[in-house]
């Protein structure tokens, strides 16, 4: 194991951890990993429904909850702010030393929210106020009905881990929600000085969808097309990166940063390498930039410590080849745009299929407790 969290951190980047499972907190895991220079951590309903679904980690908290909580939805928030409360407790230190730059914890609005801008803006205050920790962020999803959300949570002061994002359009749209947010803030005269948000930008599954399509066009005869393979999620990642630039270097945002402001930060979000015939790292060494944040899997993390060669500013690397790369798929006939909107879709859908199957589980978990603890008292009677 060599010094890569270091390093990255020299580079402008920090690491988080793109997992929470209660089993950290009380193991001693968690505390290991900050120590090793972990940054910070995210979840989604994925991670919570297989963190809740399986294993007893939650039982006894549901059996403390029979007959006091029978909504699902308030029963999941109950466990996750458990959770997100001992996390931010862990990264509290950090965050108190970086005065506000790092030491986040990430807790999702319900994605059965998507689509509803007052819905989502409401959730977030809410889950902000009950988690009552300053490290916290709450994730906001990129829809269209999501943007409008995010500018008033921001403007409440509250941090924001703004989710699936997918396109340089929306990107922007997300940028520009911040900084509207920021600046109905400091119009009321609110500081903005401990304000923190990313803009979470997913990778791999860009790969994933765009290959499939040339591979489609390779087989019908189409050899060429070899050569993009692999190239899009990176390129993708490296145009939006240089529209963050762009957006947090102009005087608009200068104006408020000489208030205290601090930039987005881009997160690069579904690191983990999905096709076994690309690198186990290629959405991390790629993607290496100043005042960015890569929130990898559990797998990715570990590789990450044992073998990644951190190169500095590489996403600023081949700036043209990126522009190249996009050109040369919309000369095959492939939209990226037609792309990174359905992936946007099914990535709401996915969430929520994930979030209801969670709240099934927790409701048939509470059933299977409460019928244990019946068995127990009619057992001592």
């Amino acid at each position: 194991m060599g010094n890569q969290l270091s390093e990255l951190l020299a580079a402008g980047q920090s690491i988080w951890l793109d997992n929470i499972r209660r089993s950290m907190f009380a193991s001693g895991e968690l505390h290991r990993l900050i120590g090793l220079g972990l940054r910070g951590m995210t979840s989604n309903p994925t991670i919570f429904e297989k963190a809740i679904g399986s294993g007893n980690d939650y039982d006894a908290q549901l059996a403390s909850l029979i007959g006091t909580e029978h909504d699902p939805n308030r029963l999941f928030e109950a466990l996750a702010i458990d959770d997100i409360r001992h996390a931010c407790d862990e990264f509290r230190d950090l965050f108190e030393s970086t005065h506000g730059g790092d030491g986040f914890v990430s807790l999702e609005v319900s994605p059965l929210l998507a689509s509803d801008t007052r819905g989502t803006a409401d959730a977030a205050k809410r889950l902000w106020k009950m988690v009552d920790r300053p490290n916290v962020m709450i994730k906001i999803p990129a829809t269209p009905e999501g943007i409008p959300a995010i500018t008033e949570t921001i403007a409440a002061g509250i941090n924001v881990n703004v989710t699936l994002i997918f396109s340089v359009e929306t990107y922007e749209a997300v940028a520009g929600a911040y900084v509207a947010g920021l600046e109905q803030r400091a119009a009321a005269g609110e500081p903005i000085d401990r304000i923190a948000s990313v803009a979470s930008v997913f990778v791999s599954r860009i790969d994933t969808a765009v290959d499939k399509l040339l591979e489609e066009k390779i087989a019908s005869g189409h050899p060429e097309l070899s050569s993009l393979l692999g190239k899009t999620g990176v390129a993708n990642m490296k145009l939006i990166y240089s529209h963050y630039e762009k957006i947090f270097e102009d005087e608009r945002f200068a104006a408020l940063a000489r208030r205290g402001a601090h930039a987005q930060r881009p997160l690069w979000a579904s690191t983990g390498t999905k096709n076994p015939a690309y690198s186990d790292l290629i959405y991390v060494a790629s993607l290496v930039g100043k005042n960015t944040v890569n929130t990898v899997p559990p797998a990715t993390f570990d590789a990450l410590l044992d073998h990644l060669v951190v190169r500095a500013d590489a996403i600023e690397d081949q700036l043209t080849g990126a522009l190249a790369t996009i050109e040369a798929l919309a000369q095959a006939g492939i939209s990226l745009a037609d792309v990174t909107a359905k992936l946007q879709v099914e990535g709401v859908k996915s969430f929520a299929d994930s979030y209801n199957a969670m709240l099934s589980a927790i409701d048939q978990k509470q059933k299977q407790l409460s019928g244990v603890l019946e068995d127990a008292v009619g057992t001592k009677a």
